[in-house]
């Protein structure tokens, strides 16, 4: 049987992030992509120019005819840009049994806003709560947690202790933002500690990185690995996407990953 993952995100008109990524990551990773588009981007490698949600009601509508025929046995939620449609997601999503990963898309890599702070607030109450994994990267987690950015190994921990303490079933606190020959991720359960651990890439092509981390984890659960072996996976996974993405020479700021590493170029 095909494993079908389903994203919740918004559309980057770039191609790298966002829905584009996502089902890149799912094709790449062996399982069907199913989309649930929340917002449009005008976006390219250099930043984003407009942004325009989708009402609510299609959201609503796209969840439901998606779930209503195909069987999706994991969901990850991207972007999600006003508190009226995260209150939508999760309301829409409560009947879902299987897997959420949570990835709470706030800056683009350009560094514009993607979510209002009206917006954090439903976030932490609503979506957090009902996410199987939340994937914050440093920034996202400071927001979330009304702290400064996490400096240290230590200040990461405390940071992803604080996140599970508002109810989500694991953190992957992503350290891409910080310096170091090494890059260590930090996944915290209830049950288990990991470090993640990678030799950083030195390049400016990490597009997507997110999204596509986020994606790839799904894509492991949709296949019915367990968390932890998703997480390993997926961290693989994406150390070699970003490893080539300088073969892609697409456009002329931040480029995107290389999703495809394995199949072509």
């Amino acid at each position: 049987m095909t494993s079908i993952a389903l994203t919740i995100a918004g559309s980057d008109s770039g191609g790298g992030a966002g829905i584009q990524a996502d089902l890149k990551t799912f094709s790449a990773l062996g399982v069907y992509g199913a989309t649930v588009i929340t917002a449009v981007t005008a976006q390219n490698t250099r930043g984003v120019d407009a942004v325009h949600s989708v009402p609510t009601d299609v959201v609503r509508a796209q969840i439901e005819t998606v779930l209503s025929d195909l069987d999706v046995k994991a969901i990850k939620i991207g972007m999600l840009g006003m508190p009226d449609l995260i209150e939508c997601v999760v309301e829409t999503l409560s009947d879902f049994n299987g897997p959420i990963v949570v990835d709470p898309v706030m800056i683009s890599k350009s560094g514009a806003n993607l979510l209002p702070l009206e917006a954090v607030d439903a976030l932490r109450t609503d979506l957090v709560p009902r996410s199987d994994i939340l994937t914050p990267n440093i920034p996202e987690a400071a927001v979330l947690l009304e702290e400064s950015e996490a400096e240290s190994d230590q200040n990461m921990k405390q940071q992803g202790l604080k996140l599970l303490a508002m109810g989500t079933g694991a953190v992957l606190m992503k350290a891409g933002h910080r310096e170091g020959h090494d890059c260590s991720d930090l996944f915290i359960s209830r049950e288990v500690e990991i470090s993640l651990t990678a030799r950083r890439v030195m390049t400016k092509n990490t597009h997507g990185t997110g999204c596509s981390y986020s994606s790839a984890i799904a894509a492991g659960l949709a296949k019915g690995q367990e968390l932890e072996t998703a997480i390993r996976q997926a961290h693989r996974w994406l150390q070699q996407a970003i490893r080539h993405a300088d073969r892609l020479l697409i456009g002329h700021g931040h480029g995107p990953v290389h999703h495809f590493h394995d199949v072509w170029l």
